[in-house]
């Protein structure tokens, strides 16, 4: 049996942007459904640690009004980095200067301050879009993997990287970059993995190499959460079995021969299945024509390899788009386009730094790179 329901703003994608797009128009008085695919809020673990920036992700927290609420999960020291060579060698050790221009916060709880702040039955769980089609006059329909539809005005999507509602816009698809990350996890590590443990010190670590890198952060709950980078083809990684944990760790590890062994025990002492993720990318500078009746936000618009922006980013275009929306209520064109027109030039800054594009997982990687750059310039 096919049920239709009709909202006013229905956004594809409870993450991060689709949430705070949600929170500012419900502060405006705007009504708004939210259609995940996930079956609950616990479904997954929700990734790991954000530094949240001062200039747009706080600025979207505070036209949400739940600063205070933020203020309440910043996992405190957390902004202290530290930089190794692949010796073990302690190039940088810059402590937490306690300023929180970028606090540190888990990705999971500050997805659950957003999601308490919006009204029961807001998050509809277990709607899994399988794709969207114009009805015209600006209306959309959206087909979900349980067989039931929604028909809105006002459509956005909000639903990352494989977006379902991107084709009504854009052709655009994500390409692979090159690299791909290993996520491990060390639990208990004081008591069980005190070299690593040491080497990660109190927030974040960072050792590169051509081609190869390994991050890690130091999480609640005496956890070190890493990702090792590899660059090398789809095909390389897909010829390992992953949930073989013994033989794909050794095998990841061996790209990493002759680096400090409390380094390599971030890949081969993981107490969980490494996760293979790789990294995709929409093309620089991605943008659309005007078409009546949807948007898209975050990553489903602007999609680049981590670096320290992505979350920011689609919490600002959700706030930015609620306000929109509130400024226009009743042209939602001018609002739509009004959106788009700042978004396109604010999400492609990011992607590009100084020598081209720096993947990482954070902003302040790029900091640490810099600074890398000049130890090794000096030491030729």
């Amino acid at each position: 049996m096919h049920t239709h329901t009709h909202t006013p703003v229905t956004v594809i994608g409870a993450g991060l942007g689709g949430l705070t797009l949600a929170r500012v128009l419900h502060v405006h008085g705007i009504p708004v459904t939210v259609y995940e695919a996930e079956s609950s809020p616990t479904a997954r673990a929700q990734g790991g640690l954000l530094d949240i920036h001062d200039y747009n992700g706080q600025l979207a927290l505070q036209s949400a009004g739940l600063m205070d609420e933020f203020h309440s999960i910043v996992l405190e020291g957390r902004q202290a980095m530290r930089v190794l060579d692949t010796d073990g060698t302690v190039l940088l050790d810059q402590a937490d200067d306690g300023t929180g221009t970028r606090p540190e916060v888990e990705r999971g709880a500050l997805r659950q301050i957003l999601l308490d702040s919006l009204p029961a039955g807001t998050v509809r769980w277990a709607h899994k879009a399988a794709g969207a089609r114009t009805l015209g006059r600006g209306r959309h329909e959206v087909t979900f993997t349980n067989g039931t539809t929604v028909t809105t005005g006002l459509l956005v999507g909000a639903d990352g990287a494989w977006s379902r509602v991107r084709p009504l816009v854009s052709t655009a698809t994500p390409q692979y970059t090159g690299t791909s990350f290993v996520e491990t996890y060390l639990f208990h590590a004081e008591t069980r993995h005190p070299a690593a443990a040491k080497a990660v010190g109190g927030g974040m670590l960072l050792a590169p190499a051509p081609g190869r890198e390994i991050f890690a952060h130091r999480e609640s709950g005496d956890t070190l959460h890493a990702y090792v980078a590899l660059t090398r083809p789809q095909d390389w990684f897909a010829a390992i079995d992953f949930t073989d944990i013994t033989t794909a760790t050794a095998r990841i590890a061996a790209e990493f021969d002759g680096w400090a062994p409390e380094l390599t025990a971030l890949i081969t002492d993981t107490d969980t299945a490494p996760v293979l993720r790789p990294q995709y990318t929409l093309p620089a500078g991605h943008r659309w024509d005007r078409i009546p009746g949807v948007t898209l936000l975050g990553d489903a618009a602007h999609l680049t390899p981590p670096n320290g922006e992505g979350a920011n980013l689609a919490m600002y275009d959700g706030a930015e788009l609620a306000h929109a929306l509130a400024a226009h209520p009743d042209d939602p064109e001018t609002a739509l386009t009004a959106y788009e027109r700042a978004m396109f030039p604010r999400s492609a800054e990011p992607a590009t730094f100084e020598g081209g594009e720096v993947p990482g997982i954070d902003s302040e990687h790029n900091t640490a790179r810099a600074l890398i750059n000049m130890i090794t310039e000096k030491s030729r």
